[in-house]
């Protein structure tokens, strides 16, 4: 999540001459599908977690929450895969001119981590359930085929992965949370900010 102050402005806005001008937010804050595709994602890998912490002990059978767990898991998958396409259309913002390099190149490689670990996760899972028996669908409508034969070691290895990155998942989300409010708190350079809402401009 990175972006600029709401309250800074390097221009209000006028219509005076007929031109209007822009703030710094319209120039460097995320567009508007991107900051509801961001949301979208931590509501969907909070309820993931949760589905997942609430039944660790019935993963023998795909009960109600396992069979939740592997329809809204191809939710993720859709919905980064559609974020990944919206970052080619629409690239991310400049960060702040006067950010270290370190921490520049520290956000980039921590952003690629998370889109490659929201693609990879859902698809180990799909193996995992195929070599367990598992059917998946999307919430019982549409039956998607197995990517792994039952009882395959291929998707024995997939559900290891898939338990093994899932934690790697929790710790980078936890440390992008953080980046953001290292930015918010004590660089207060408004980086947060730009994966929220524009403010309200007067009429």
């Amino acid at each position: 999540m990175v972006g600029v102050g709401l309250g800074t402005a390097e221009h209000s806005m006028s219509r005076e001459g007929g031109i209007m001008l822009k703030t710094k937010h319209d120039r460097l804050a995320y567009d508007l599908v991107a900051q509801m595709l961001h949301w979208l994602t931590l509501l969907l890998l909070g309820l993931q977690f949760g589905l997942a912490w609430s039944a660790p002990e019935r993963l023998a059978s795909p009960d109600a929450l396992i069979s939740l767990h592997l329809s809204f898991g191809v939710v993720v998958l859709i919905v980064a895969l559609v974020r990944l396409a919206w970052r080619v259309i629409r690239p991310a913002p400049a960060l702040p001119a006067d950010l270290p390099d370190w921490q520049r190149l520290g956000s980039h490689a921590l952003q690629v981590l998370l889109y490659v670990l929201l693609i990879a996760l859902p698809i180990l899972g799909w193996l995992w359930a195929g070599e367990r028996g598992w059917p998946v669908s999307l919430f019982g409508f549409a039956a998607l085929p197995d990517l792994a034969s039952r009882g395959s070691s291929f998707g024995r290895l997939a559900g290891d992965l898939h338990g093994l990155l899932s934690n790697v998942l929790l710790v980078l989300v936890g440390v992008h949370v953080l980046g953001a409010l290292y930015h918010a708190v004590v660089r207060r350079d408004g980086v947060m900010q730009r994966m929220l809402p524009a403010p309200r401009r007067p009429t």
